[in-house]
This record gives structure tokens, C-alpha cells and sequence, in this order.
């Protein structure tokens, strides 16, 4: 029994400490998300500034780099990373301690695990849909139509109306939530600050107002158009990020609105290379300096 719990104890133990595999599993990941979010960012500028292109999600940014001859190798790259991302999380749902007792305590723990878990599978879809793209076996459909086929499928289940219209107000939520941690900047407080130059400190934060004020924006779009659909009980209504990139594009001042978001998703491309840089990825937590606030309780584990 000891010796099958063992491993578990080294997993926690990298996880409270932030370092070695996990540490470069979360690195390499928020590099690799911080990529295919600057791609869709090129792609939407290319289309506000009237050069061609089109609007598109993450899959379909993915699609588009397998068109070129050195595609393959970034998107290999990108699979790893993504793959990475997605264990990162994953451990960190398996790792979570809640900080407080009793059933507020255990509330949050779980709320949290829920929501890494959650993070954890959305990247497990994006390798999924890398790995197939460079074997040749995926073929591109956009999230908006995604989209339309899902929420379709889900009006056909037992209070499916009511599933679509829960799903479009947690979207909602989600882009409310990104306009709260830019406009307050709570995405420092993950950052070993201590070990930033003033430059730093200033650039980075300013990177990620900007793209968290853009994906807000692009959250909210999905999130109202899928509420729209449980209300209409009309599936074309739900759209993806391909589908709330394009909405900019035809509203008045569209390019100006596009190019503005678009700008804003390549800052969180910078905000993320920041974030994998200087981000305190460990569960037990460091201070400013730098330095550990909690004391692992696995530190045994990783002297053994």
C-alpha cells in the first residue's frame, strides 16, 4: 500500500514546490497557449487591415499553419505543449488542498479542482485536434459549426433549452470574470514579482489589461449569442470564437473594433509568455521574493 502511494506523494510534492516536470509541463504550456492565441490574432489583423485572410478560432488557426511546408514542426511543437498544459492542470486537480476548513473550505477546493479539470480538457481536445491535423485525418470545421451541431444536439435532450441558456451565462461569466482580473490586474498576484525588473513588471501587466479586456470582450459575444440561441431555441443563434471575431467585423467600425480585439489577443500572447516566465506555478504558493509562504508538507518525498 505504501509503495502505490508513494508516487502520488512525489506528484503532490513537485506540485507544492513548483518544480522540475511539473513546472516545465506548466511553462511549456502557457507558452504553447500564448502561441495559438497570438496565431488568431495575426489572422483577425490580417482581416481588420484588409490584407486577406479570415477570422478564426484556435482549430482553425491550427489548420492554417499546416499549410505552410515548416507547419508541421510548430504544430508538433504546439501538441506538445497543449498536451503538457492539459497534465498541468489535470495535477493540479489532483494536488488542490483547501486553504480553509469546514464546508466552505471543501467548496472551494472543489470548485477549483472543477475548474482545472475543466481547463485540463480543453486542452486535451486542442493536442487531440493537433495531433490529427498533422496526421492528416482532421478536417476543419469551423466552431461555429461546432457550435450549432452541439447546441442542436442539446435541445434534443430532457431540458436541453435550459442547458444551452445555463451554458451561454457561465460564458458570460467567463468574460466578466477576465474583465475583472484585467481591470484589477489579479493575474499579478500569481507572479513571483520579486524577480521582475521594473520594465517587467510594467509591460507585462499592461499586456495583460489588454488581452484579458479582449478576451472578455470575445467571451461575452459567445456567451450572449448561446444565451440568444436558448431563447430563440435556435442553433444557428451559437456561435464560437470564430463566429464573435466575425460579429466585430460587421459592426459598425468593424475593422477599427476587429484590429482593436485582434491587438489585444496578441498582448495576451505576450501576457502569457510572461505569465510561463515569471508565473508562481506551485500549489503551496511563494511570496513576492520569490520564496515559499507555505512549508511543503511532501518535502520528505522529495529527498528520498
Amino acid at each position: 500500500m505504501q509503495a502505490s502511494e508513494h508516487p502520488a506523494r512525489e506528484v503532490r510534492a513537485k506540485a507544492e514546490t513548483g518544480s522540475g516536470w511539473y513546472a516545465a509541463l506548466a511553462r511549456g504550456g502557457l507558452v504553447a497557449k500564448g502561441a495559438s492565441f497570438a496565431i488568431v490574432g495575426v489572422l483577425a489583423i490580417g482581416v481588420a487591415v484588409g490584407t486577406g485572410g479570415q477570422t478564426t478560432s484556435r482549430e482553425g488557426a491550427l489548420h492554417a499553419l499546416a499549410r505552410h511546408t515548416w507547419g508541421e514542426i510548430v504544430l508538433a511543437l504546439l501538441a506538445v505543449g497543449f498536451g503538457g498544459y492539459a497534465i498541468w492542470r489535470f495535477v493540479q486537480a489532483f494536488a488542490e488542498d483547501g486553504d480553509e476548513g469546514g464546508e466552505r473550505g471543501a467548496a472551494k477546493k472543489w470548485g477549483k479542482r472543477a475548474g482545472y479539470v475543466g481547463r485540463g480538457l480543453i486542452y486535451a481536445g486542442l493536442t487531440f485536434t493537433t495531433v490529427k491535423i498533422i496526421l492528416g485525418s482532421g478536417a476543419q470545421q469551423s466552431q461555429n459549426q461546432k457550435a450549432h451541431k452541439t447546441t442542436a444536439a442539446l435541445f434534443d435532450w430532457p431540458g436541453g433549452r435550459w442547458l444551452v441558456g445555463i451554458a451561454g451565462i457561465c460564458i458570460v461569466g467567463a468574460g466578466l470574470w477576465n474583465l475583472y482580473r484585467g481591470l484589477t490586474k489579479k493575474f499579478e498576484e500569481k507572479w513571483r514579482t520579486g524577480k521582475m525588473n521594473q520594465s517587467e513588471r510594467k509591460w507585462g501587466g499592461r499586456a495583460g489589461v489588454a488581452g484579458h479586456l479582449a478576451r472578455a470582450v470575445v467571451f461575452s459575444l459567445i456567451g450572449i449569442f448561446v444565451t440568444k440561441a436558448a431563447i430563440e431555441y435556435d442553433p444557428k443563434d451559437a456561435i464560437g470564437l470564430d463566429g464573435a471575431l466575425q460579429k466585430l467585423a460587421n459592426a459598425t467600425y468593424g475593422p477599427y473594433i476587429l484590429g482593436l480585439t485582434a491587438l489585444g489577443l496578441l498582448c495576451y500572447a505576450v501576457f502569457c509568455l510572461v505569465d510561463a516566465r515569471y508565473r508562481d506555478v506551485s500549489t503551496g504558493g511563494t511570496s513576492s521574493s520569490g520564496q515559499n509562504r507555505t512549508r511543503p508538507r511532501f518535502a520528505s518525498a522529495e529527498t528520498r
